[in-house]
Formats: C-alpha cells, sequence, structure tokens
C-alpha cells in the first residue's frame, strides 16, 4: 500500500512538473507571437502545487520570466520548500 502511495506521488510530481514546464513554453511561443498569453497565476499554480523545478526548468530553458523578481525568486523558494518537505515526509515515514 505505502509503495503505491509514493509511486503515484512519483507520477503526480512529474506530472505537474511536465505542466509547469510545458506552461513556460508555451506563454514564451505565445509571447513572441503576441497572442493570448497565460497570467502570471496560472503559471505559478503547477510551481505552488509540486511543479516548481519544471517551471524553473522552463524558465531557464525557454528564456521567459527571468526579469521578474518574484519568478526568479519564488520558483527557486518554492522547490526549497517542496524538497524540505520532502525530506521530512521521507524522514517521519521511515
Amino acid at each position: 500500500m505505502v509503495k503505491e502511495l509514493w509511486q503515484l506521488l512519483g507520477l503526480y510530481l512529474l506530472a505537474v512538473n511536465a505542466a509547469a514546464f510545458c506552461l513556460m513554453g508555451t506563454d514564451k511561443r505565445r509571447a513572441r507571437r503576441g497572442t493570448w498569453r497565460f497570467s502570471e497565476k496560472a503559471l505559478f499554480l503547477p510551481a505552488v502545487l509540486g511543479g516548481a523545478l519544471g517551471g524553473l526548468l522552463g524558465m531557464r530553458v525557454f528564456h521567459h520570466k527571468t526579469r521578474h523578481w518574484y519568478f526568479r525568486f519564488g520558483f527557486p523558494l518554492l522547490l526549497v520548500l517542496h524538497l524540505a518537505l520532502g525530506v521530512w515526509l521521507i524522514w517521519r515515514l521511515h
């Protein structure tokens, strides 16, 4: 039962990080084309929900939102918080 929960958590984290990465790339492409874009809240949502690494990688790969301090510092801060939560969960459950 516990193994399945960890696998489910891993799949969730993979999906939310992929979503954050793809959102950053899509928003950058739309910015270049001058079409409708995602709100900054929509870009932050997957990062808050566990996709900070994907959002941070998307920021770096696509060079998107790198001038905004709340993205430049917010995504790494969320990543550190998520990693601390993960370490705490592993320590607590084992």
